[in-house]
């Protein structure tokens, strides 16, 4: 498909966000050469709507690579101190970014369209007196035995315990107010870079008497991809996961794909509760941000599919 025609007069811009299975092996595995089979694997679908004629942007997620890090700091807590939340963002967003602008500058090489993609190393803004402070709640990183946890907290970290698989770090998960660099990637964009910015939404920091601070959160990867996709005047927002659609009903005999919907309906279905927190009810509450703000269309859909997505041809698809 091209960007010429009907669908899309002039040049299109769209924001995609990969999810962990673009990141990661089918099993999970976050070492370094599964992490770039898969980034090489997802740049595929990527270059080729680039080379159709739009203009796109990539944010993506991070959690198995956090992960990894406070593995490494919980290991070495004795030698080296432990690095904050917002420096493993940082820190994360470079070697994704790195290994993205790798895979697809050759993806688009052999599609002959050569570009040049760039990664923003980028911070997203919360509210340092956000409730989520006061009750961290988001679990990251790996199950641990009680021992390993108490001398964790016993750092100032906090824990809790989930039924038999053990004991996993929580920390707060802030609602993410503003894309502080979005400005740089909007100009590499306009520049004619495809552009990687915001990655595992971003590393979070906070307004500490009137200066800028990295807090100990993370930030929902799909609600500051939507802000991002604003900050970049972009008019379509696809959300790349590992599943076909977004389900209601989800688990119950009365499960449904959710195709074409409305930022009306998907508000209702959200309130009903068919949408988990901790899976998909960031990625609907996303898509209907991003079109309620402005955006011409938003869709959740398979990685696979990228390209039909950006059209609204699969997934599931909210228009203005």
């Amino acid at each position: 498909m091209s960007w010429n025609g009907e669908d899309a007069p002039g040049e299109e811009r769209i924001l995609i966000a990969l999810g962990g299975n673009a990141m990661t092996a089918p099993d999970g595995s976050a070492a370094p050469d599964a992490q770039a089979a898969a980034i090489e694997a997802a740049m595929g679908p990527v270059a080729d709507l680039v080379a159709a004629g739009a203009r796109v942007a990539l944010t993506h997620g991070n959690g198995p690579q956090v992960g990894n890090l406070l593995i490494k700091n919980q290991l070495a807590a004795g030698v080296v101190p432990p690095v904050p939340l917002d420096w493993c963002g940082a820190q994360t967003q470079a070697t994704i970014g790195m290994t993205i602008m790798n895979a697809l500058e050759r993806a688009l090489a052999q599609r002959g369209a050569a570009r040049s993609v760039s990664t923003v190393v980028t911070r997203t803004l919360v509210d340092a007196a956000d409730p989520a402070f006061a009750d961290p709640a988001k679990p990251i990183g790996r199950y641990f035995p009680e021992g390993d946890a108490r001398r964790a907290m016993a750092r100032g970290e906090t824990w809790r315990r989930f039924g038999d698989r053990g004991w996993r770090r929580v920390v707060a998960s802030p609602e993410p107010l503003e894309i502080l660099d979005a400005g740089a990637a909007a100009t590499l964009l306009d520049a004619g870079h495809v552009v990687v910015a915001a990655g595992g939404g971003g590393a979070p920091v906070a307004r500490v008497d009137g200066t800028l601070r990295g807090v100990e959160a993370v930030v929902d990867k799909d609600l500051a991809a939507q802000l991002l996709a604003r900050g970049l005047g972009a008019t379509v927002l696809v959300i790349a996961t590992d599943v076909e659609y977004a389900m209601v009903g989800y688990g119950t005999p009365q499960a449904r794909p959710l195709h074409r919907t409305t930022v009306a309906e998907l508000g209702e279905l959200a309130a009903a509760g068919h949408f988990a927190d901790g899976s998909m009810g960031p990625k609907v509450e996303a898509v209907r941000r991003f079109v309620a703000g402005g955006g011409r269309r938003a869709v959740i859909a398979s990685l696979a599919r990228i390209g039909d997505a950006a059209h609204g041809a699969c997934g599931t698809v909210v228009e203005a």
